[in-house]
Formats: C-alpha cells, structure tokens, sequence
C-alpha cells in the first residue's frame, strides 16, 4: 500500500470530470421569509422521530408510515421529499414559517487558483481524487502490477447546510482513504479467508425497505449469496470491523447497512456503511464503496491521459479489435488550434459511441461529437475519420481498473470511541461516582502514570528513573508528584483512560495496577518498561502478567 499526500484546493477541472461539480448535492428547503436554510432530510427524519417519541395517540397505521419513511428517507427523490415536507405541514423550526420545495445544494467551497481569479477551484470534499489522477504514476511505481492500493490521511471541507452534533457533522474534518485497485474481471482476495467467518451485524438494503432488524450474517455467506457485491468489498468490511472493535467500539453497537438504490453515490457500484450506534443515533463512521471503474474512466476521458493498467497474455491472441484513425489533415483545416483535442477524443471513443457515429457518417455524412476537453459539440464529416473492425494479434488484454474503496470519518469514530468506553463506577467509600475511559491499551493516548505513593526524595528518584525507562522504549506517560492522596490520584488516572498506573513505594519494587479490575501486581524496577511496553503494544495481555507477577493488595 502505498501512501500519497495531496493538495487540499483541487482545479474545478478536477471535480469536474468526477461529477462533484454537478453531483455532489444534498436537498435543501428555505425559510420562504427569513431565508434561513435547513437540510430537508434532516427536517423530515426530525418531524418523524419526535411524532413517535411524543405522541401517544398515533395509530398503528400511522406508526408504520412514519417508520417506514425513516427507513427508506436516503432514498427519497427531490419530489417525493418535497411531498412529504407539505403533506405533514413541516415549518421551519424556529419560525414556523412554511418552506421553499426541495431544491439540490452542492457541498463543496469553491474558491480560485492564482493570482488573476481566473482558474475556478474548490476546496478537495474528499481526498480521493487526488490518488485517481495521479494513478498513472502511482501503477509505475507499483511495478505496473494489480492490485495494488493507494493511502491518504487529511482534511476534507464540505458546505454542509446543517453543521450539528458536535464532531458528527462539520464543515472541515480528517478522512483516512483507501483507493484499492483491482482487476474488474477479478475481485478475488487472496486474503478474504481470514475474515469470511466473521458473525457481522448486516443490514442489506431489502431488509431496510421491507422494516426487518439488521442480523448478523458471516461476511462469506454474504459474499457467497451476492449480498455483498465482491470478496475485496467484503474483504474490507470484515478488516473495518476487526479494526473498529479492537479500537474499543462495541461490537453489538456496530451496524453494516447497505446503501438504498437512490442512496448510493454518483460513482458506486455497491456500498456499505459502518454504522456506530451512539447517544445521537446510528451513525454513518466509516464508508466501504465498490467505485467501479467510473473515476479512472471519467479522468481519462477528460484528460486524454489514459488511465489504464495492462495484462500480458501467456500467447497472442487474435481479436476483432475497433480501429479509430482519424484524419488529421482534415482535422486540422476544420478545428485548427483544437485539432489535438479532437483527435484525441476521437481516439478515447468507446465502441458503442464509435458505432453509433460511424452509422450516422454512413448515413447523414456528418455526426455531432462532444468533445469534453473542449467543453462543446463539435460536428464531424465523414472525410474527417475512419472507423472499423479489423482482427488483430494481441499480446496483451488493456482495462480500466475497479476501485474498492473505505473511507473512514476520523472525528465521528474518535466520538464514538468515547461514547462507548465511558462508565462510571462508585468510590471505594461508595459515597460518589468516578468516571472511566476504558480505552485499549493500543489506542490509549497515554499508555501509564508513575508517581510515588508519598513525597519522598528517594521514591521521588525512583520515579523518575521509571520515567527514564519508559521515554526510551517509547511509552507515553504522565508523572505525579503532586502528594495527593493515592486513591485521587487513581482516580484522575482512571478519568483519562490510562491503562496503567506504577506507584513508587520502595526503593528496589513497584505497583503495578490496572485500570479496570483495580488489580495490582508487584513488579522490579528494572523490569518496569518492559512490563508496560508488552501490555500496551498488546504483546501480553493483563492476565499473562498475573501468572507471571505476584499480585499485591492495597
């Protein structure tokens, strides 16, 4: 895998041949006398939420039809939103004032490029596309070999109407992505077996539509069924699941929903989301997409560049094979300064629109030509190019690759992570309650707090020694010699998630308690790091150094 690092500002150009620029929406509705905008989705999922929660008097019927909205709300059209909002007489929040029909908002922040104001740009709304038009380089690097994948971790920025819920729903935010390139006659993973038997709480888009519960299906019954579209697409699902429960989300929390026909993005073939269950909702963290090959197709034909990957056949073989040969001559005297364009559109024609011109040259003489470079129909005649079918030797099979990609949320599954590794517990006098991060050793933003048990110059310097050792095996740590009483000082401990405590209270041995069982061992202080560096990096666990340290009570 390899890791790529892209401008934030992307050319209009750019977002212009992925479909962003025309695209890339959501459905807005206006406040028809303030002008205050509100997202209509989230006024609708709101009017129904609260009609369930609030009113008792609903009949049957009408409990249904509003669940049933909730659950097909993403694949709504402009119009059947709009009918909604006006069929249950949904105002604007704070006014009450009737609102604007529905009408597409494009999400991105344009911007311009240089000094003149003249090149249009936008503000990247994911950091995807800069991995697609540097594919080229990137397949040459990995030795012209598939598949092969390309990493990008950095901020995006999204205009979003409706910015709420804290780190949920912001307009700039940290996305890690994952541009996975595979053959499209070949989405096998070589690997897929060590996640096909994992038990994963599904919910495919039927079951949605139909009011079922989500359930828990084996990631290779899914794929093996055709609920799932490939084994790379499942191959991700299952890596995204081991990788959210061992950060410390709670596996019965945690949802894979599919997208709804109408949900799905412009460039998507199939696509899941993990979905985190929290305080607000189920919650859209992580997106794992099967992208087709409409980005590398979409870039070639906009660039002229060919974004293509090759195979070698083991022997020729003979294939009837499209021949496009534009005249250039004639070309030239048609189109002049933009003949290079024209020709190259010509040659990047697919076979269906090539055919469909070569009948009209047949029979009209002449065939209207978008040539996307240029931005404008062109008229072709006949004299200007020649199209056919000829058998051909071919030595090797050029395609289009596939894109598998998941597209993690940094700041919603970082909230997630909180949510979920919370609790609180009851003082040793049991007269108050303490709060607890249970975060994982691995993902703990501090690995272990050392202080001595009272202040004291020779523990003091023991201490420190510990703190010594620990930077140089590079465990982070946080050391307190503040003299409060060891039970607060566990305490504050315990509120920032730190797996691990070491209190000083001898010269040659130390404490060593962990954070949720409360359970302490006497350990060496030369052996210290060590112990700390093995539980944290998850070389040991807390019950393998039970057996090996003697414990101690308080």
């Amino acid at each position: 895998m390899l890791e790529v690092d892209c401008p934030c500002v992307t050319p209009e150009t750019v977002l212009k041949a992925s479909g962003h620029v025309d695209k890339f929406t959501d459905l807005m509705v206006k406040d028809e006398k303030t002008g205050n905008c509100f997202r209509a989705d989230h006024l609708v999922k709101d009017f129904c939420k609260e009609k369930l929660e609030k009113d008792p008097k609903l009949s049957a019927e009408k409990v249904a039809e509003l669940k049933h909205v909730l659950a097909v709300l993403d694949d709504l059209s402009v119009d059947e939103l709009g009918a909604k909002i006006k069929g249950y007489g949904i105002t604007a929040p704070d006014t009450k004032n009737t609102l604007s029909d529905p009408y597409p908002f494009n999400l991105m922040f344009q911007t311009s490029i240089g000094p003149s104001g003249l090149s249009p740009g936008f503000m990247r709304p994911e950091t995807a596309q800069g991995i697609f038009v540097n594919f080229k380089d990137l397949y040459y690097y990995n030795g012209n070999k598939l598949p092969f994948a390309a990493a990008q971790i950095g901020q995006a920025f999204r205009n979003e109407i409706s910015p709420r819920q804290g780190l949920l729903r912001v307009r700039e935010f940290t996305l890690a992505e994952i541009e996975h390139f595979v053959d499209p006659e070949d989405k096998s993973h070589p690997k897929f077996s060590e996640v096909s038997k994992l038990d994963i709480l599904m919910f495919p888009r039927e079951d949605q539509v139909s009011g079922k519960q989500a359930k828990r299906i084996p990631i290779g019954e899914a794929v093996s069924k055709g609920t799932v579209n490939n084994e790379t697409l499942g191959y991700f699902i299952g890596r995204v699941y081991l990788f959210l429960t061992q950060l410390g989300i709670d596996k019965d929390r945690l949802r894979f929903r599919q997208h709804l026909a109408k949900e799905m993005a412009h460039y998507a073939a199939d696509c899941w989301d993990a979905e985190i269950e929290c305080s607000h909702g189920w919650i859209e963290c992580v997106g794992i997409a099967d992208r087709s090959a409409y980005d590398l197709r979409a870039h070639t034909e906009k660039s002229g560049t060919a974004l293509v990957a090759h195979e070698k056949y083991a022997e020729p073989i003979e294939v009837e094979k499209l021949v496009i040969t534009p005249v250039k001559k004639e070309l030239g005297l048609a189109f002049k300064g933009n003949q290079k364009m024209v020709v190259e559109a010509l040659e990047a024609m697919e076979e269906k629109e090539a055919m469909e011109m070569k009948a009209a040259l047949e029979s009209k003489g002449e065939a209207e030509f978008n040539v996307c470079t240029l931005e404008k129909v062109v008229t072709i005649k006949k004299n200007m190019v020649s199209i056919s079918k000829e058998m051909k030797k071919e030595h090797q099979r050029v395609f289009t690759p596939s894109v598998i990609e998941p597209s993690f949320g940094i700041g919603r599954i970082i909230y997630c992570l909180y949510e979920h590794s919370f609790y609180t517990r009851a003082s040793k006098d049991g007269d108050e309650q303490l709060n607890v991060f249970r975060f994982p050793s691995l993902v703990a933003p501090i690995k272990c707090t050392v202080f001595p048990l009272v202040q004291n110059q020779q523990f003091e310097e023991v201490a420190k020694k510990i703190a010594k050792a620990l930077t140089a095996v590079g465990i982070s740590y946080k050391i307190d010699i503040t003299g409060t009483s060891i039970g607060k000082r566990y305490a504050r401990t315990d509120e920032l998630g730190v797996p691990l405590a070491v209190t000083v209270d001898s010269a040659t041995s130390v404490t060593v308690r962990e954070r949720d069982s409360k359970q302490q061992i006497r350990v060496n202080v030369d052996d210290v790091a060590a112990l700390v560096k093995d539980v944290t990096d998850g070389v040991s666990t807390w019950a393998d150094v039970l057996w090996k340290y003697p414990t101690h009570s308080s």
